[in-house]
């Protein structure tokens, strides 16, 4: 199950640089990567909403169509679930599915599938409401017999049905778990614009340099419109609604929020609604009774169908809502960049928001402005009590807005996959009296005081003080943020600025502000030293986040108790760290057991690995000698000197660099101490002055020796490995010390 709310998926993926990842061209996306046994059948492209996967699978299919790409395909067929879950009831064959949705497929003498190479596209994964079981599902393989369409599409995706044919399937990362692992050959993700391609995007836009080079500069300069750049679509929203304020006469602040930039595009929206559709003039009043009482109605559809996790809408989705077929169709004609109705082969009619984000604003503006008219919490649904608490003050029959939104800060950090964390935002943003001005006509004004915000404030900032995941506490930052608060990161921009942060003791929220802050920092994470901050075990576990996000991390002050949270870092899939130094640490022999699980994991990209100085013996050899012998490890690069390794223990190394898996290139062992994983030395290396007579230099020379063994730079300062082990050892490594 995916953890994260798809805007913190694109704020971690900003910060990821992976090696083992490669970008592919359309053309590559089913070639079989060079050692691999068999074909690719099945493609699983991964991406968040409005991203671009659609559109990918758009410009695939046009490409194949002009022989640009795929040219061995003989027949593309492009299928999307919104249309499948149509026929959700109904019967059909491989061969008679195909000819619903393509007619004339059967006439064109393409029955027989089994003559031809075929790809199937099925598009949005993630909106799929199809029992898809792949576990009791029975088995189909006759492409002529009509089942249901959840049969035929489990027993095509198992490959029990029609083999010979290429699947590409794309989805949200939430949803990508509905299809069992061994199923698809390979997986991609669709990353959206890098930075230059932002830039790029504007400049496309507009032959006005000048407007581009504000608006460039002024993204830069808000990290949540920065990240949320990533998304083609959003920068569309973005370059509307900054174009719109920039070209107007009066001189106004830019949106620095996403609640600013959200309800600035709404305003807009309604503007071009008014001009084009109602024939008034853009001086007139904003807000009309008929768009807002369509804004309402949107707002409800939007909270009542996110609270599910529905993103697509079909007739009876509506109706739950309180809304019609004509009033739907209304709305997206006259909304027609907020609300859209989706183009179908059938009868039946399909709506949805442009993007997620304008569900998710569109549902905390309906939350808040319930709130105002009718005392209601949608979030409790019940009406607001009587009672207060201690953090809970009623003002005689106003709508206390601290329970709304505790309430709502609650909610979010109970849900498990974070799908309120952007509706939070834009709930708290609301409350601002800065957005109610500019949503004015469509938003009732509350009157909330700057007491009621800072109490809204303080209770993050309590959150923050608890165990949270890195996920949420990220969000809430971002809440600060919209709710014109930093003041918990200014606190450690000036300790860090001052050079006394290592000497303060830092509050739970504190050490959470710090995370965050180095967690933007693109410095601190292409290398971590702990010892720049606080080189102590306490600080060490604060920042773990930081350690798994680094390229390479540097920590001191350690004990084997660190080591199991290490290890779990490594392990981790969302691990970026390569290079680590453990030197100098008492990490002793347990501590390294510990670590040489996560090393083993099939995630863990550690490639250099340091453990100088750190109080090993022969125990610590046969752990690290099992990873060496792991078909998973990665690494290449140890560095075991200082440590009082004895020939016992360099013969338990001998067996893991005879291991067919072993990858170490570089090994050092000088006076028996163990290294980690930061800091690289100008050459890596492994055994110096571990090995202190001949007969565990007659272990390496051999070993090293055979034909299987992967080193290629080994020191053995300080060591005695005799005479002949010299000759052998020469023999086989290009450099010996």
């Amino acid at each position: 199950v995916n953890q994260e709310h798809e805007v913190i998926q694109i704020e971690t993926a900003s910060r990821r640089s992976d090696t083992a990842e490669r970008a592919i061209t359309l053309e590559e996306l089913f070639k079989a990567p060079p050692g691999r046994p068999r074909p690719i059948r099945t493609v699983m492209t991964k991406g968040v909403a409005g991203i671009g996967k659609t559109l990918l699978t758009h410009k695939f299919t046009v490409d194949w169509a002009e022989d640009k790409a795929q040219q061995e395909v003989h027949y593309t067929f492009p299928l999307t679930f919104r249309e499948l879950n149509v026929l959700r009831g109904r019967s059909f064959s491989l061969v008679g599915l195909v000819d619903h949705f393509f007619s004339g497929s059967k006439e064109a003498g393409i029955c027989s599938f089994q003559d031809f190479l075929i790809l199937f596209i099925l598009d949005g994964l993630d909106e799929c409401r199809l029992s898809l079981d792949f576990l009791s599902t029975q088995t189909l393989t006759d492409v002529s017999e009509s089942t249901s369409v959840e049969v035929l599409l489990v027993n095509l995706i198992r490959g029990e049905l029609l083999p010979s044919a290429r699947l590409w399937i794309t989805t949200e990362p939430a949803a990508a778990n509905q299809i069992p692992p061994e199923c698809v050959d390979m997986v991609t993700e669709v990353r959206g614009f890098t930075d230059p391609q932002k830039e790029e995007y504007f400049r496309r836009r507009s032959t006005d340099e000048e407007q581009v080079s504000r608006i460039m500069s002024h993204i830069r300069t808000c990290r949540s419109l920065h990240i949320m750049c990533h998304i083609p679509l959003f920068c569309w929203i973005t370059a509307t609604v900054l174009e719109d304020m920039l070209k107007s006469r009066e001189k106004r602040e830019l949106p620095k929020t996403l609640t600013q930039i959200y309800s600035h595009y709404v305003v807009l929206q309604n503007k071009v609604k008014m001009v084009k559709f109602d024939r008034g003039a853009a001086t007139d009043p904003h807000w009309s009774p008929q768009s807002r009482e369509m804004m309402e109605s949107l707002g409800k559809l939007a909270f009542e169908q996110l609270q599910k996790g529905k993103l697509i809408f079909y007739e009876s989705d509506l109706t739950e809502c309180g809304m019609d077929l004509r009033a739907a169709s209304v709305c997206s004609g006259v909304f027609t960049q907020v609300f859209r109705e989706e183009s179908s082969l059938y009868q039946d009619k399909v709506f949805t928001f442009t993007h997620l984000s304008l569900q998710e604003f569109l549902a905390a503006l309906h939350v808040h402005q319930t709130f105002i008219s009718s005392k209601v919490s949608l979030l409790e649904h019940k009406p607001q009590k009587k009672k207060t608490s201690k953090n809970l003050l009623h003002c005689g029959v106003e709508p206390d807005f601290n329970l709304l939104h505790q309430s709502a800060v609650d909610e979010a950090l109970q849900s498990p996959n974070g799908h309120l964390d952007l509706f939070l935002r834009f709930l708290l943003g609301l409350s601002l009296p800065t957005n109610q001005r500019l949503l004015q006509g469509l938003l009732t004004q509350t009157g909330s005081d700057s007491q009621t915000i800072q109490r809204t404030v303080e209770y993050i900032k309590e959150k923050l003080g608890e165990s949270l995941s890195t996920e949420r506490s990220i969000n809430l930052f971002h809440c600060l943020n919209e709710l014109n608060d930093r003041s918990l990161l200014e606190e450690i921009q000036q300790s860090m600025r001052s050079g006394c942060l290592s000497r303060q003791r830092l509050s739970p929220a504190q050490w959470s502000a710090l995370v965050f802050i180095l967690l933007s920092s693109q410095e601190h994470l292409d290398v971590f030293d702990l010892k720049s901050f606080s080189p102590s075990e306490e600080a060490f576990v604060k920042l773990l986040p930081v350690i798994k996000a680094a390229k390479k991390a540097d920590s001191c002050g350690l004990s084997e108790r660190s080591c199991a949270d290490l290890s779990s870092v490594l392990s981790s899939q969302s691990s970026s760290v390569k290079h680590l130094d453990l030197s100098n640490n008492d990490l002793q022999d347990s501590g390294v057991e510990l670590l040489c699980e996560g090393l083993k994991s099939p995630h863990c990209k550690l490639d250099y690995l340091r453990l100088s100085s750190c109080d090993l013996s022969e125990r610590s050899c046969a752990a690290l000698s099992s990873v060496l012998r792991s078909q998973s490890s990665s690494v290449k690069h140890l560095d075991l000197s200082n440590n009082n390794l004895q020939d016992s223990g360099v013969k338990l190394l001998c067996e893991g660099l005879k291991s067919p898996h072993c990858k170490l290139d570089s090994l050092r062992s000088v006076g028996s101490h163990v290294p980690s994983i930061l800091s690289c030395s100008s050459s890596p290396h492994f055994l110096s002055g571990c090995v202190n007579t001949d007969v565990g230099g007659a272990s390496l020379a051999s070993d090293l020796s055979s034909n299987s063994s992967s080193v290629r730079e080994l020191d053995l300062s300080y060591n005695h490995p005799g005479d002949s082990a010299v000759k052998l050892l020469s023999q086989r490594l290009h450099t010996l010390r």
